[in-house]
C-alpha cells in the first residue's frame, strides 16, 4: 500500500513455497511418506533483481491551463506510470519555468488535488478519460478566491461535501 492508503500497483514477484504431501499405502505396519516440491523457491538474488527492474510503462498526461496560468506549447506528455504525483508537479514547474516559491495548484479533472505521494498509475486507472489523465493547473487557489468573496450572500464554502469515488478493479 502507498502512504496515502491506496493499494500500490507494484506487487512482489510470486514465489511458490507450497509443498505437496502425499501419503503412501500402509503395508506391514509401515507408512511411506514422500514430500515433493512443485517448484524450487527463487533465490534471494533473483527476487531482488526482479524487484529492482525499472517499470517502463507510461501514461499520457494532458495539462490544461485554468485562469491566468500560462499555456504550454505542448499539452500532452508521456510520464512513467510508477512516478509519484510530485514528479508531475516538478515536471510542470520546470516546463513553466516556475520557481518553488511561485504559486502553482494542480487538480485532476478539475475536481481534486491529489497528494504528492500518490502514484500516477493509480490516478490514471481511476480518473483517466479517453486514455489520458487530465491535470488542470492554475496560479491562484480557487478555494481561497471563493472564501474572499464578501458580496455573495449564498456562501456555500462553509458546508462540507464528501465525495466517495470507487476505483474500478479496487
Amino acid at each position: 500500500m502507498s502512504n496515502s492508503g491506496t493499494p500500490s500497483t507494484e506487487s512482489p514477484p510470486a514465489i511458490n513455497l507450497s509443498l505437496e504431501l502425499s501419503l503412501g499405502t500402509t503395508t506391514n505396519s509401515t507408512t511411506t511418506t514422500t514430500t515433493t516440491t512443485t517448484a524450487p523457491p527463487a533465490s534471494p538474488a533473483t527476487v531482488i533483481a526482479n524487484h529492482k527492474k525499472k517499470d517502463t510503462s507510461k501514461v499520457v498526461v494532458r495539462f490544461r491551463a485554468v485562469g491566468n496560468a500560462p499555456i504550454l506549447r505542448q499539452t500532452m506528455y508521456k510520464i512513467t506510470a510508477t512516478n509519484k504525483f510530485m514528479a508531475v508537479i516538478q515536471f510542470l514547474r520546470k516546463e513553466l519555468n516556475y520557481r518553488q516559491s511561485d504559486p502553482l495548484f494542480l487538480y485532476v479533472n478539475s475536481v481534486f488535488s491529489p497528494a504528492p505521494d500518490e502514484i500516477v498509475n493509480n490516478l490514471f486507472k481511476c480518473f483517466s478519460t479517453d486514455g489520458k489523465l487530465t491535470v488542470n493547473y492554475c496560479t491562484t487557489n480557487d478555494k481561497d478566491s471563493d472564501n474572499n468573496d464578501d458580496d455573495d450572500d449564498d456562501d456555500y464554502s462553509s458546508s462540507t461535501t464528501l465525495l466517495y469515488i470507487r476505483c474500478p478493479g479496487a
